[in-house]
């Protein structure tokens, strides 16, 4: 439990979700967002989701939802957000100009003890930090979603971030319950987008170039792959995959993962290749309509609350 300060910049789901988390630890909470009535709507998003949590047993921390709830307040104003605070949780759209121009703004009013980490997926720290004078004190510290169930944030920091804003941010993410990784440097996509990209590429084009259907090569990775990774990175996968460890696994089947990785081909233009994406959405809706999507989310969400419970069992 601490008493200390977090500043959340956008009341949207990632920045609620953030809020829930720091609650959760017993910090001082302050929702910052540019119009009254989405902070509003926020807190009452927040206030339904903490009791709903509450009611399914799945409330993070050991404080009850109103407690949690009561921690949280808003404001309209940036000075008042980053006054005492020890972090700010960046989560504005991913519009590079937008956020460039809130860590001006920040940059003014930062203290020395805060560090500001962005929710970003996009862009590397470099490109929104450079040229400002608390440069050191700003990173990326990159969820996945949905947070609340997911633990995993990607720590990035900047060329010039500073080792205490990187150490203090990964000490923080821990007081959470999360499980910090960190970046020793940007790189674009960080490192979940760019393993989650090379699998969506490869699925892209299995399915474009009509080898398998999108419900049978989704399977492949919930009913086979996906099964092992719940527990066991892809590097450990193979470590136990071979008598002598992962160098033997290398040995043995180094030469045919090159081969298969030569008839890849090139990256497919997700955006361009229209006839490929129209067939994947179609399949896709076949799965699971648009109307359902919600009702699917949720059901994903019940999931991933049974699966941290039983993946605490052997950590």
């Amino acid at each position: 439990m601490s008493s200390q300060k977090i500043g959340i910049v956008g009341s949207g789901l990632i920045g609620r979700a953030w809020a829930m988390l720091f609650a959760a630890a017993g910090y001082r909470v302050q929702l910052y967002d540019i119009l009254e009535s989405q902070l509003a709507t926020a807190l009452q998003e927040l206030d339904k989701d903490l009791h709903r949590l509450e009611e399914q047993g799945a409330l993070r921390g050991n404080i009850r939802a109103s407690e949690q709830f009561a921690l949280i307040g808003v404001t309209t104003r940036l000075e008042e957000l980053t006054r005492e605070a020890v972090h700010i949780q960046e989560c504005v759209p991913e519009v590079l100009q937008l956020k460039k121009s809130l860590y001006s703004q920040l940059d003014e009013l930062l203290e020395e003890q805060t560090v500001v980490a962005s929710s970003t997926s996009t862009f590397m720290p470099s490109l929104y930090s450079e040229g400002l004078q608390k440069r050191q004190q700003m990173l990326v510290a990159h969820p996945l979603n949905p947070p609340y169930f997911i633990p995993l944030v990607e720590i990035v920091p900047a060329p010039w971030t500073s080792a205490s804003a990187v150490e203090r941010t990964r000490d923080l993410m821990l007081s959470l319950g999360q499980r910090p990784v960190t970046l020793k440097r940007e790189i674009q996509g960080f490192a979940t987008n760019r393993i989650q990209y090379a699998i969506l590429n490869e699925v892209w084009r299995l399915v474009g170039s009509d080898v398998i259907s999108v419900a049978d090569v989704d399977r492949v990775l919930s009913q086979g792959l996906g099964l092992r990774y719940a527990l066991l990175g892809s590097l450990e996968t193979a470590h136990l995959n071979a008598p002598g460890g992962v160098a033997d696994y290398f040995q043995r089947f180094g030469g045919e993962i090159s081969a298969v990785s030569a008839t890849y081909g090139e990256t497919p233009n997700t955006q361009e290749d229209r006839a490929t994406l129209a067939e994947i959405a179609r399949q896709c809706e076949q799965l699971v309509s648009l109307e359902k999507l919600d009702e699917r989310r949720a059901t994903r969400d019940e999931f991933l609350i049974q699966l941290a419970k039983l993946k605490r069992q052997f950590e």
